[in-house]
């Protein structure tokens, strides 16, 4: 009796502390404090860097647009543009819906630069609520804060596109654990373009290339497998997975080029080039081709630089699977 009794406290102490634990994660996170006092002048030049961020290297229109998915590396819906709605959810393997916000002036009129600032580099929104890391504010963070200016100047110039998106609805455990992420940045100073390694891995950064090629856990990139692909992307037809972009000569791209490389991204740039229509079982490649592709040669051989001077990785990767 002794023993059932010891028992029964060790196993209400451990009740109680997870309840307590839930409790303090529920309401005391994401604490990354109030919204900064920001104002941001907008310049012409900053436009400019912001609009070409957001389009060819972050690509947060990628995302915060709607893209049609019955055509190859699904381009951008004309017209949807900052409108959101895009929608990450079960089928895709993602722990419940998220939506992608809406950021054109429809949404963000009443967003302060600061709150817009926090939610990019600190993945909280305007309410205080945490925003699930497919939207990649961990990496936002890491860059220049002269860029997240910029693309914040950018966004103010978006025309209004009233489209009302859904709140996000992330099962439990994950609607618990997600207020843990949201941290507060931790800006760089952006590498000389000259640097071609420390540039190219800023704009690796920034663009979030080790975000798809690297297997994936509830929203969290597994240790150890860095740019050697693997995550999936579950589709109707099957599974698409992202390919091994590390320098190994048998499972990467060791084999390429720098020109290659660069060429793979130009082919879609070119004004001739239309996009393939896609029959009803074919499997859909999420890499935003079209965007990336009017990236800067320059910024794109830095990338190169950047992918050839990290450790390089054996993993093979099938990268469509069929459903049966």
């Amino acid at each position: 009796m002794k023993t059932l009794k010891t028992l029964g406290i060790i196993i209400s102490t451990i009740i109680i502390l997870a309840i307590t634990s839930g409790l303090y994660v529920n309401f005391a996170k994401p604490d990354v404090g109030k919204a900064p006092d920001l104002k941001v002048k907008v310049t012409n030049e900053r436009i400019q860097r912001g609009k070409y961020l957001a389009n060819h290297v972050t690509v947060c229109m990628d995302c915060h647009s709607q893209r049609d998915w019955s055509t190859f590396s699904g381009p951008v819906v004309h017209g949807t543009e900052g409108a959101g709605g895009e929608v990450f959810d079960k089928k895709a393997g993602f722990p419940g819906s998220i939506y992608s916000t809406n950021l054109t002036p429809h949404s963000l009129s009443s967003w302060t630069d600061g709150e817009i600032y926090r939610a990019i580099t600190a993945g909280v929104g305007k309410d205080g609520h945490a925003l699930f890391p497919v939207m990649g504010y961990q990496r936002f963070g890491k860059m220049s804060k002269e860029d997240i200016i910029s693309i914040i100047a950018y966004i103010r110039t978006l025309q209004p596109n009233k489209n009302d998106v859904p709140s996000p609805q992330l099962d439990f455990p994950v609607s618990l654990l997600n207020k843990l992420s949201p941290r507060l940045a931790e800006h760089r100073i952006k590498p000389s373009e000259t640097d071609s390694i420390q540039y190219g891995g800023y704009l690796v950064n920034a663009a979030g290339c080790v975000d798809c090629h690297s297997k994936q856990d509830k929203g969290q990139i597994v240790k150890g497998t860095e740019f050697g692909g693997g995550m999936e992307f579950k589709q109707p037809a099957g599974i698409i997975r992202a390919p091994n972009i590390t320098m190994d000569n048998a499972t990467g791209i060791g084999r390429w080029t720098r020109e290659l490389f660069v060429k793979k991204f130009k082919l879609y740039a070119d004004t001739g080039y239309k996009p393939q229509r896609l029959a009803k079982n074919d499997l859909n490649t999420p890499m935003p081709w079209m965007m990336y592709a009017n990236m800067s040669e320059s910024d794109i051989k830095s990338i190169y630089a950047y992918l050839k001077s990290i450790e390089p990785k054996d993993n093979k990767v099938e990268v469509r699977s069929y459903a049966k």
